[in-house]
């Protein structure tokens, strides 16, 4: 029993093992989870204390039960009933001949392993009750038995090699070998010598499998789990019968022209991005998907807007608009009054219609020519030439700017310093600030008109130097300028 036990323990461990480290990654056991009938017969080989060895028969019914496996191998149970005869003589010994009926009911662990599903070779080992009953010639009892010397049923261990063969999925054909060996020495009625009895079987038969599973297409999952019948040979599958679809795009692997695809994107049906209107930016990273066809775009898929005004290139009528300039529908600056100069160039907005304007949007005034003054200093008042509280330069003062601008075109090696100056009202940080905020902006209309800016030098003076008394309004208004004074004579 020890030795059985050791047979079964070791089936079990090396199936478990076997199971675990390759399950689902072969093709499907067609034994598996199933239940065989079969029915064999063949003959008997004896080997006991008679020296001549006699060929007898033998008939064997079994049920076995294969544990569900998704490997080459598999394992399982089976209980058996047979019987039939064994025979032998020796003349040497009295009787000469002997021959004894045999019946056994037994069970063990069955092996057995997939050839290419062509073939599966089997291992049997396991335990039986035999029941034998020796007799001699006319079928008499022999002197022992008949004398009951020993008792006529025992435990037998027994091994057995056999090859199935299916003939439809559920049908094989079987041959197979085995041992059989009996602790005592009475299958013969005879207790001579070391050796115990045993005797050979060579059978054949045919075995019916009921519950059997079918994997039509044989992806490795069986039809009652396979949510995806028909499978195409050799595609890697997932416990399901499904196709891979590593990145989940809906296209299985072996039809995929773009793994890698990111989830949630929309595909074809190659398992490439949908791409709606063929400009090569996939619609998942499309901000623009409606463009027309042959419109150079940018990265986004949104048509190139080479001056940022809003207005895609293949659409602007100017496409040189500088930055954040208001423009129309097809890329132009705005002209409200229509004077033909662009709102962001025109120094005299609103200009009535049909008026002759300069290039700075204002009225052309026809005026005597005046003599030319050799301009050296200006002063704007902050009244006249500035916004309120503010650095911003008033129209009025362009025209005493446009003066000096001439001198400085007039005579370009000449240097100019520009100070702005405040009143006393309020910190000395806040009117520093001020004034040369306002100076600057005096710097930034001459440098605008072409006027290079290493021209110039620009300081903020705050309050620090009045050309009249702050205690009075009059005072502070003469205060609060800024001086444009030549500084290379």
């Amino acid at each position: 029993m020890k030795f059985t036990f050791s047979i079964l323990l070791i089936a079990l461990l090396f199936s478990s093992a076997n199971y675990s480290q390759t399950a689902k990654t072969q093709r499907y056991n067609p034994f598996s989870g199933t239940v065989v009938f079969s029915v064999e017969g063949g003959t008997t080989l004896a080997s006991t204390d008679y020296a001549g060895l006699g060929v007898d028969y033998l008939g064997r019914l079994s049920i076995e039960y294969f544990f569900p496996a998704w490997t080459k191998s598999g394992f399982g149970l089976r209980a058996f009933g047979s019987a039939g005869f064994l025979k032998g003589s020796d003349s040497s010994l009295e009787p000469q001949e002997f021959r004894t009926n045999i019946t056994t009911i037994g069970a063990g662990v069955v092996f057995d392993l997939s050839i290419n599903d062509v073939a599966f070779p089997y291992l049997f080992a396991g335990v039986a009750s035999l029941n034998f009953n020796p007799k001699g010639e006319g079928g008499v009892k022999l002197p022992n038995n008949e004398a009951g010397v020993y008792k006529t049923s025992e435990v037998n261990y027994l091994g057995e090699l056999g090859i199935r063969f299916p003939v439809t999925d559920n049908l094989s054909l079987n041959l197979s070998g085995g041992v059989q060996i009996s602790p005592n020495d009475w299958l013969d009625d005879q207790a001579k010598g070391v050796s115990n009895d045993m005797f050979f079987t060579a059978m054949g038969g045919i075995s019916y499998s009921f519950l059997t599973e079918f994997d039509s297409d044989g992806d490795g999952v069986v039809d009652s789990k396979d949510m995806c019948a028909n499978t195409p040979s050799g595609i890697k599958v997932d416990e399901f019968g499904c196709p891979f679809d590593s990145d989940r795009d809906g296209v299985p692997d072996y039809l995929d022209e773009c793994a890698g695809t990111p989830q949630g994107a929309p595909v074809d049906k190659k398992g490439c991005p949908l791409d709606s209107d063929k400009d090569g930016v996939p619609d998942y990273t499309d901000l623009c998907p409606d463009t027309t066809p042959g419109v150079k775009i940018d990265e986004y898929g949104c048509p190139i807007d080479s001056d940022g005004d809003g207005v895609a290139d293949h659409l602007d009528r100017c496409p040189d608009t500088p930055y954040e300039v208001e423009v129309d529908n097809y890329g132009c600056p705005v002209d409200e009054d229509l004077d033909g100069v662009p709102d962001h160039l025109d120094q005299c907005p609103g200009t009535l219609p049909g008026v002759q304007v300069d290039e700075k949007g204002c009225e052309i005034v026809i005026a005597p020519p005046t003599p030319e003054v050799n301009l050296n200093l200006l002063v704007l008042s902050s009244e006249t030439s500035f916004e309120f509280n503010s650095a911003q330069l008033k129209p009025a003062a362009f025209p005493e700017l446009d003066k000096m601008l001439e001198q400085m075109k007039k005579y370009p090696m000449s240097r100019w310093r520009i100070e702005g100056h405040t009143d006393n009202v309020g910190s000395e940080d806040g009117n520093i600030k001020m004034s040369k905020m306002r100076a600057e902006s005096v710097l930034n209309y001459f440098v605008s008109r072409g006027i290079p800016k290493v021209r110039f030098e620009v300081a903020g003076m705050g309050s620090k130097s009045p050309v009249a008394d702050n205690a009075t309004p009059e005072g502070k208004a003469k205060n609060r300028r800024v001086e444009i004074k030549r500084v290379d004579k």
